[in-house]
């Protein structure tokens, strides 16, 4: 019978502390701005502060946090260059595909309709977190179809910071989980189109509205 190491211990329980905490932080149960202690953590994990401490280095990293020693680690608020910033790359990677996918529509739209059904399944049942994750799929389905596998990682390295500014859109804007409902469809109804200019602009009709209300909110 084998029992695991020492090493693999500490790194399922780094691995643990890790996904806790980028899913609070994601989904602002810790908001941008609050400080959290090490020994916080490990209580809420059940963990050692060792793994806490690799956890939230690995979260420094990708720029959710900032350490400051022996007080805990800051979370990052959002800020208006990085709502800019992320829009920005947005809009060069989502258009970009979106141009490459037209002759490919047909096959497409289903796939869409399928993450717009989820989004208006979770809508109608209060789910935020499956509405914002189906969200995030709808515009990753149109990245991934474009067959750019480099633009495609680019926009999956993008994902974290959106689902975290796509939870403050959906939480504090109450009309905008019926706007990007409406919004998706539209382009839909664009794709059974033959006018590949009216889908382009679909696109970035919702890409720029999602700006306006995320700079509202800040």
């Amino acid at each position: 019978m084998t029992h695991p190491s020492a090493a693999t211990t500490v790194t399922s329980a780094a691995e643990r502390a890790y996904r806790h905490l980028k899913r609070s932080i994601l989904e602002q149960l810790y908001p941008g701005g609050q400080l959290v202690s090490e020994g916080e953590i490990a209580e809420v994990t059940g963990v050692s502060r060792t793994p806490v401490r690799e956890a939230l280095l690995r979260l420094e990293a990708e720029g959710l946090v900032r350490l400051y020693p022996k007080r805990g680690a800051l979370i990052r608020p959002v800020s208006a260059r990085e709502i800019t910033d992320v829009i920005e790359a947005r809009r060069l990677v989502e258009l970009h595909a979106a141009e490459r996918v037209w002759p490919r529509r047909a096959a497409l739209r289903a796939d869409l309709a399928a993450r717009l059904a989820e989004m208006r399944a979770a809508h109608a049942a209060g789910d935020l977190t499956t509405l914002m994750a189906a969200d995030r799929a709808f515009h990753a389905t149109v990245v991934d179809a474009a067959g750019n596998e480099i633009l495609a990682e680019l926009y999956q390295r993008l994902r974290d910071r959106q689902l975290r500014m796509g939870e403050a859109s959906f939480r504090l804007s109450p009309g905008w989980a019926e706007v990007a409902l409406t919004e998706h469809a539209a382009q839909l109804a664009a794709l059974d189109g033959d006018d590949p200019q009216r889908w382009l602009d679909t696109v970035a009709a919702h890409i720029d509205n999602a700006a306006t209300v995320l700079r509202t909110l800040r």
